[in-house]
């Protein structure tokens, strides 16, 4: 594909961009009216008249009532998608809005209505507009916050939300090719003030990414460092599947049938044999078990952090005779190291006030 961030996207490029999902019996296109999604919208419909056979297209407009002006974007998204042949469907975020943290609430409304929509329709991918330039805003926002690997490897090409797969064909595209292709084709598209809002973060960080830019922190380059990373994480979690079945196989060699029989209800490990792994792998088999059997939603990365050191401590203080316990709670899941071994099982409810 070319590199020019000053070139329409081409036929051909959507070609490669789409070819993944050619063969699904539906597809939803979230389209807001912003350029980006205006964008996928324009191109994933060229690709799929293309075709002699192909995925039915669905566009969505998520109407989240913020602003006076979004009911009549949702109906000019639905001229368009009308005018390209393709079918569309507006989704409203009704109900009491925070006050704060709205962004946030925003997009999972959106996702949330979005899956609704792609349910609805037999689909089972929605594709979203995301581009080159919202990459590297992810991995500078998740790295000004902490983030370990997985969070620095930014969004992936595909994930799953609410039931339903979210597809990013445009990853590799940046923002200024999309007005470029649809400048040339003459279609126009909604320029939403809160893109520049400074009272919001992802404003603030393109200020950013613009000084940065002088110095070599552009987007092209830091989504390049966060493609870098994924590749890193996908290795990582390799092992770690490797380092599970390990601590299996050494149990399954240790332990008599009777001891093994809940695994389905916990994860066990001997803890002299987890102690002895690499650090990044214990946190994330932690982790895979804290998320697996805790019911208070994902583990914050800091407090597993603390949470394994603890473990460690506990394992290699103390003499043979001295007895190594340990019980914390985390994201709803009960973490237990007595008898030479580490326990992750659903913590008990949590007593209501009062009772």
């Amino acid at each position: 594909m070319k590199d020019d961030d000053s070139s329409a996207v081409s036929g051909r490029e959507a070609k490669e961009l789409f070819a993944a999902w050619k063969n699904l019996p539906a597809i939803v296109l979230a389209v807001s009216g912003g350029p980006d999604s205006v964008a996928l919208l324009w191109l994933a419909a060229r690709w799929r008249n293309a075709l002699s056979r192909g995925p039915r297209l669905l566009a969505v407009t998520v109407d989240h009532g913020l602003r006076a002006e979004s009911a009549r974007e949702a109906r000019e998204v639905k001229r368009l998608a009308h005018t390209l042949g393709v079918a569309h469907r507006t989704m409203r975020w009704t109900g009491a809005k925070p006050k704060s943290g709205v962004p946030a609430a925003a997009r999972a409304a959106r996702y949330h209505l979005l899956a609704r929509a792609a349910r609805g329709g037999g689909a089972s991918h929605v594709l979203t507009a995301h581009t080159r330039d919202d990459q590297a805003e992810t991995l500078l926002m998740r790295l000004l916050r902490g983030s370990g690997i997985s969070g620095l490897a930014a969004m992936a090409r595909e994930s799953e939300r609410d039931g339903v797969v979210i597809a990013r064909p445009l990853l590799s595209i940046s923002k200024s090719r999309l007005i470029a292709t649809l400048d040339r084709a003459g279609i126009g598209f909604v320029d939403d003030p809160t893109n520049h809002d400074t009272g919001f973060t992802r404003p603030r960080i393109r200020q950013v990414i613009e000084g940065l830019a002088a110095e070599g922190g552009d987007a092209r380059n830091l989504a390049r460092l966060a493609s870098r990373l994924a590749r890193a994480n996908a290795a990582i979690d390799v092992l770690v599947d490797g380092a599970a079945r390990y601590l299996a196989l050494k149990d399954r060699w240790a332990m008599s049938p009777p001891a093994t029989h809940r695994r389905s209800e916990n994860a066990s490990f001997d803890a002299e044999s987890f102690v002895v792994l690499p650090e990044e792998i214990r946190l994330r088999l932690l982790l895979r078990a804290i998320d697996r059997f805790g019911h208070e939603g994902p583990a914050e990365l800091g407090k597993a952090e603390a949470l394994l050191a603890a473990l460690d401590q506990t394992v290699q203080t103390g003499g043979k005779r001295r007895q190594k316990r340990l019980k914390q709670t985390l994201a709803g899941a009960l973490i237990s190291l007595t008898g030479g071994r580490i326990v992750i099982e659903p913590a008990p409810p949590r007593r209501r006030r009062g009772s």
